[in-house]
């Protein structure tokens, strides 16, 4: 299992002064419309996209000169074209991703200068540029390869998998920060929860014969704690689901299709000892939030003896992580606020950019040097779009 390094000074990094970003400027049919057509898009866990493209445009990173920028972001909105059911359309989302490329490059020299190794994208699909919420389907499918030489922002974090790009900067999904300041409680409520989880343990409409969803994790936790009276889980979500998470010590945080999910950044701002259920899962901003310290990782395969692991942690141990967990710096890095804040997540991410710099000359191209092949991929990502 990957257990992050310790936090350090870069919580408190100012990214100001130490990178340039040119936003390129594409046709509204690429953002803009696509989130007028559903305005669900802004409270959606990969609302991310969205709100990085707003950022970025008011940021004082942002350079209007694209020769002088270390960066260059290409705004295109891939997860908001949703279902009913609110997933991101599967097969729209490569194609889009193709055709914005294909614009820059077409417009802009600064693409073919380096076919896109100083070009940032934000993929917050479950499985990244992927581009599928289920596993076996993304896996199939692999990383768009016109993305292979860029750098990715992207919620899924997972190592050892097709999905997750080298270099890649990882992130907490989107929560809305408004709605869950609304929900806070006085911060000396006790705590009298001892587990708390509200989520699917089967997904019976994309696995009828179960046991693959969540790799039968979370189908462990039900089968083995439906009724023990320590644990608190349902599948219902009630209104005081927010509440709920400030009277619990520990919240679980188990895999569904993908090993992320927004009770990650749900349990630090309220600070609920995030338990973490999701094997060799790369967790957001891993060299800033000391996640082995505030939260406890328990193996999939070790999901029936979880009442034993949590019930043996010293009290000592849960009030240090505790303590840890009410840092203000650390809730900050895991939200998406508006307007922007000193060492919020939007921060961490020009962080990490920074960090890559300066890029080594070997990402610029000699004339007529070529790494990427446009004609690859399925035939159905090939389409225009």
């Amino acid at each position: 299992m990957l257990i992050a390094g310790s936090a350090g000074d870069v919580l408190e990094d100012d990214p100001v002064g130490r990178l340039k970003v040119f936003v390129y400027r594409l046709p509204a049919r690429y953002n803009k419309r696509v989130l007028e057509k559903d305005q669900r898009c802004l409270t959606h866990m990969f609302a991310t996209e969205i709100f990085v493209h707003q950022f970025l445009l008011k940021s004082p990173v942002r350079t209007l000169n694209p020769d002088e920028a270390d960066w260059f972001y290409t705004p295109v909105y891939t997860t908001c074209d949703l279902t009913p059911n609110g997933l991101p359309l599967p097969f729209k989302s490569p194609r889009m991703m193709r055709s914005a490329i294909q614009y820059i490059s077409t417009r802009w020299p600064y693409w073919n200068m380096t076919e896109g190794a100083n070009h940032f994208f934000v993929v917050p699909h479950d499985f990244g540029a992927c581009f599928h919420y289920q596993e076996e389907n993304a896996i199939a499918r692999g990383i768009l390869p016109l993305l292979r030489r860029t750098t990715l922002v992207q919620t899924f974090g997972q190592r050892y998998h097709v999905c997750l790009k080298e270099g890649s900067i990882i992130v907490p999904p989107y929560a809305p920060p408004q709605k869950m300041e609304t929900h806070l409680i006085p911060p000396d409520t006790p705590r009298s929860i001892f587990v708390y989880f509200r989520g699917l343990f089967y997904d019976k409409g994309n696995d009828p014969e179960g046991g693959y969803y969540a790799r039968g994790a979370r189908a462990a936790v039900w089968e083995n704690f439906k009724d023990n009276p320590y644990f608190d889980i349902s599948t219902d979500h009630p209104a005081t689901y927010y509440e709920d998470m400030q009277r619990a010590i520990f919240c679980l945080c188990p895999l569904g299709w993908a090993p992320w999910s927004p009770r990650l950044v749900e349990g630090v701002i309220f600070g609920c000892i995030p338990v973490i259920i999701a094997d060799d899962i790369v967790l957001p901003f891993a060299d800033a939030i000391p996640w082995e310290e505030i939260g406890v990782f328990v193996e999939e395969k070790d999901v029936p003896n979880l009442d034993a692991i949590l019930a043996s942690i010293p009290p000592e141990t849960i009030l240090r992580k505790q303590r840890l967990l009410a840092n203000p710096a650390m809730k900050q890095a895991m939200l998406f606020p508006q307007p922007a804040q000193s060492g919020d997540a939007f921060h961490q991410i020009l962080n990490g950019l920074a960090r890559k710099l300066p890029h080594d000359k070997s990402v610029f191209l000699q004339p007529g040097q070529t790494f990427l092949n446009w004609t690859e991929g399925p035939p159905g990502d090939l389409k225009p779009w």
